[in-house]
């Protein structure tokens, strides 16, 4: 059975109730089968949506990252990654290939190597050569990099696999160009993983239902302060009263202009104009339960997923179960799935030159203290320090250098150091008081 009639048979049964009697997802408007163009529609129309997708891929690949070998130079490895790095811009396009992995099944990274002639070429293995070299590089959605054909043969290692992909490249112009592509010509590039090896799960799927109940609830909740923020209108006609044509298209004419700002006030004759009462609910208490339920599905703290995490809003508990998942998110994802496949492909086909032993991944340390961190410790450092020396005693029961370590921090060299520094200062005040006696002598 394949993947896709395999879900759809999974679709047919979503919602339903009761033995199929109470179909839940026609009645609250949902779908049953979602596609790329789905999410792909409310990334680009919808914040939250953005927000799930941009947070996690923005943070992942945040500040500087390479790969480094064991030894201090820089190797033959590290100035090919340099080099390369320079001319193409690695981190944007793995930023743009991790989001693009996020919204669908799988995202993928076409290598534009030198070793083709013709896009018929491109059917073919990469043919290695010590002198190979990557021309572009170029991530693609899953809509534009159809997998044609598979490996289907059960001995081979890659069985189940993709052979051949159908890339759709949209030229200058909005003409689409369609290219047969070897697999070694492409990184593929899954998120979260079930049964297949090359689908994996969309990051927007578990909680489409949520954002289609916040779509509502906002568009709901601007409509109704529209239509409900401004009172309308019910006319009486006095008793005995009654409204020729020409007063009746007359108070009509007058109520369109009131209607569209045209006219600030109404003359009428023998009506009395009673307003009716506006109905405006507060719908915050409903979305903050749809964002509960999606932060808790993706792991984004509500803080953060919202953009209220700096400041006094953002909790420690929160920025730190978030730097733990996208620490998480870096080695188990970005550096796995992502920089190593790109930095091995390009060994294998001689693009970058074979390492000594082995290369590592350096990220830049998401739990460094900010400016703003480092002066806060530093005025609680201060204030702690003075309230010891000013204590009687207190060296009697904590010595400095337990202190310093203890009750401040301090690793043990920074602590040796400081106290090297202040064996130092005291040696220095001696000295200068042996000279100034000396001299009035």
């Amino acid at each position: 059975m394949s993947t896709l009639v395999a879900r759809s048979m999974l679709a047919t049964k979503l919602g339903f109730q009761y033995g199929g009697e109470r179909d839940v997802y026609r009645t609250l408007g949902y779908k049953n089968t979602l596609t790329f163009d789905d999410y792909y529609s409310y990334y680009r129309r919808l914040d939250i949506a953005k927000a799930i997708i941009d947070r996690p891929v923005e943070a992942t690949w945040r500040g500087e990252f390479g790969i480094v070998e064991a030894d201090d130079r820089d190797t033959p490895l590290e100035l090919a990654w340099a080099e390369l790095d320079n001319r193409l811009g690695l981190k944007s396009h793995f930023v743009r290939l991790d989001k693009l992995a996020c919204l669908g099944n799988y995202g993928v990274l076409f290598l534009g190597f030198d070793d083709v002639n013709n896009r018929e070429q491109l059917r073919n293995p990469v043919v290695p050569s010590k002198n190979r070299k990557l021309l572009y590089i170029k991530p693609l959605a899953q809509r534009n990099a159809e997998i044609e054909t598979w490996e289907t043969d059960t001995t081979s290692e890659r069985y189940g696999l993709p052979k051949l992909y159908c890339i759709s490249i949209t030229e200058p112009g909005g003409s689409i160009t369609e290219l047969p592509v070897h697999y070694s010509r492409v990184i593929h590039v899954t998120r979260e993983l079930l049964e297949s090896e090359c689908e994996g799960v969309p990051v927007l799927e578990a909680c489409f239902n949520r954002l289609m109940d916040l779509e509502k609830l906002l568009g709901g909740s601007a409509e109704m302060f529209w239509r409900g923020g401004r009172p309308g209108y019910h006319g009486k006609v006095g008793e005995g009263a009654q409204l020729s044509e020409e007063e009746e298209e007359e108070l009509i004419a007058q109520l369109d202009e009131y209607e569209h700002n045209l006219r600030r006030f109404l003359l009428t004759q023998n009506i009395d104009l009673q307003t009716l009462a506006s109905q405006v609910a507060d719908p915050t208490a409903h979305v903050d339960i749809q964002i509960q339920m999606i932060s808790a599905v993706t792991g984004i703290p509500k803080r953060i997923l919202t953009g209220s995490e700096r400041g006094e809003l953002a909790s420690t508990e929160d920025r730190k179960n978030w730097l733990d998942l996208i620490k998480t998110r870096r080695e188990e994802y970005a550096e796995a799935r992502i920089v190593r496949p790109f930095v091995d492909r390009l060994i294998e086909v001689g693009v970058f030159p074979k390492p000594d032993e082995s290369y590592s991944v350096y990220w830049e340390d998401l739990y460094a203290q900010s400016d703003k961190d480092k002066a806060e410790i530093g005025k609680i450092r201060s204030d702690a320090l003075k309230n010891y020396a000013s204590a009687p005693g207190a060296q009697d029961v904590v010595p400095l250098e337990s202190f310093l370590e203890y009750f401040l921090g301090f690793d043990s060299d920074q602590v040796e150091v400081m106290l090297e520094q202040r064996k130092a200062m005291i040696e220095e005040e001696e000295r200068a008081f042996e000279e100034e006696s000396t001299i009035e002598e």
